[in-house]
Parts: structure tokens; sequence; C-alpha cells
């Protein structure tokens, strides 16, 4: 296919470099209102061509929106407008009611599929990009009711590709878990950061006494801001649910400390034990996807 990828950093940059890898892709277009992005892109063969928006969109087999979820919405309509009979167009993004509402008001809803590929790291831009990015991680596919046959076809097949599981969801049902397992821990992370940088503006030892679990918990907070102040907003009701519930949790732990209750204290610690259940799991499908490759 020829594939138009509009947002040429970390998540749509890595779909391009494995779709060519895969030979899904017999030409990668970039399209990306950053110039400096869509220079380097090329520079580093990521994308095959620059071309302005409406082109690429009419040029393309299909189309991949990997812009901030603000951003994405408007994008999308503009798109659809300009797309050939047959060509089909996926989004990214970590928020899908919002864009799903636009795709329901365009008359080529049904050549739209809404899609979330949960991978990613905390870095961004084209340098960001690379192989394997997606190798056994999961991709949320949802309304699909609404998308075409053929779209939902062509779609399964280029996550899969991806080497990717594919699952399905309501929009709105989508947004309001990913709040919990996903935005919620970069909440925790960048408040984290914010907290222990106050604490080093008059105790200068602190970082020396930061070990590994510093570093893992608050890694997240490199996440660039650019990405993230959209997300938070395009998603503010589900995300404050889920803060109002970490804050009651953390609440109730800090009174278990200040009255001393280390019984409390350790039945809530080994309760959130069992989240080794998840992970373990998660990392298990992690090696079998490096084992595959």
């Amino acid at each position: 296919m020829i594939i138009t990828v509009i947002g040429t950093g970390l998540i749509g940059g890595s779909m391009a470099l494995d779709l060519k890898k895969r030979n899904i892709a017999q030409q990668i277009i970039g399209v990306d209102s950053n110039t400096e992005h869509i220079a380097k892109a090329l520079e580093l063969g990521i994308i095959d061509e620059v071309l302005d928006l409406k082109e690429s969109a009419q040029k393309a087999d299909l189309v991949i929106i990997a812009v901030p979820v603000d951003q994405a919405p408007s994008l999308l309509k503009e798109v659809l407008d300009h797309i050939k009979e047959n060509a089909i167009v996926l989004d990214v993004g970590s928020i899908k009611a919002n864009i799903c509402k636009v795709a329901d008001a365009h008359e080529k809803r049904s050549q739209f599929v809404a899609c979330h590929p949960i991978a990613g790291t905390e870095y961004s831009g084209p340098e960001a990009a690379h192989y394997y990015l997606f190798d056994g991680k999961i991709n949320i596919m949802t309304d699909v009711d609404k998308s075409s046959k053929s779209a939902l076809k062509t779609a399964t097949e280029v996550f899969e590709a991806l080497k990717m599981k594919n699952i399905h969801m309501e929009a709105e049902e989508h947004d309001r878990h990913i709040a919990y397992v996903s935005h919620l821990s970069h909440i925790t992370s960048f408040t984290l950061g914010l907290t222990v940088l106050d604490i080093e503006k008059d105790e200068k030892s602190i970082f020396n006494m930061a070990g590994s679990g510093f570093a893992s918990t608050v890694r997240l907070a490199k996440s660039s801001p650019a990405m993230w102040t959209p997300i938070f907003n395009e998603n503010k009701e589900n995300l404050t649910s889920a803060i109002d519930s970490f804050i009651d949790k953390l609440n109730d732990l800090k009174q278990m400390i200040e009255s001393g209750n280390t019984g409390e204290t350790y039945r809530a610690i080994e309760e959130s034990n069992q989240i080794k259940r998840i992970l373990d799991g998660i990392e298990l499908k992690n090696q079998a996807a490096t084992l595959n490759n």
C-alpha cells in the first residue's frame, strides 16, 4: 500500500519503519506541521516523500493519523474530505470518544477505524522512533460496528503485521479505563517529579540518595508536555475521577502510617502486591514477542 503518516514522532515513525520492513508499505508519505520533525524523518529514512495534507490524503491507500489528541478530530475531518474511494483512515491516539464523535458526523465514517496501540516510551520525535515497538502489545479498536468490513479487515491486518493483538471496545469505555491504567500513571510520575524537585531546591544532596526505585517510578515524568497536556484535557472527566480514587487510597495509607497501625499497613501493601500477577503476565508476553523476532 501507499501509506500516509501524519505525525512523524515516536508512534507514527515507528509504525512507518515496521510497515516498510514487513512489506506492508510500498511507499510512506510523511506529513508533519513541525518542519524539523519532517526533515529529520526524511533524513532517517522513516518516510520516503513529503507532501501536503490534501495531496497525501488523495494519494494514499491508508492514512495513519498520529498527532496530539486535541488536533486529531479536526484533522480527521479534513482527511476524510480528501481520501479516495476505498482508502482507509486510522488514528492511533489514546483518547477515542472525541474523535469518534467527529467521525460519526462524516459521510465517509465507514472508511475510518479508531485505534489505540498500547505502546510507547517516554521519548518523542522522529529520533525516538524504532523497530519492534509494537511487538507483542495490545491494539484497541473502538466502535468497530461503524467501520466497514473492508476497513476493519485492513486495520486488523496492519496491526497484525506489527505483531499486535487486536481487541474491540466501545470508545467511552476505552477512555474510562485508560484513565486508570495509563493516564493516572503519568499523573503520579509528574507529581512525584514536582514534589522531589521542590525539596531539591533546599536539599541539594537528595538526588545522591535516588536509587533504581525512584528512577523507575519517575521515568514517565520525562514524557512530552506537548503530548500529555492535551491528553489530560481531552479525558479530564475520567482522569479526575481516577485521581480522586488515587487520593482516597493515598489518604488511607497516610492514616495507617500516622496511627502506627502496622498491621493495616502490612495488609495494604500485601494486597497491592497482587499487581505482580498482572505485571508478570505482561513481561511474559513481551519476552515471547522478543523471541518471535
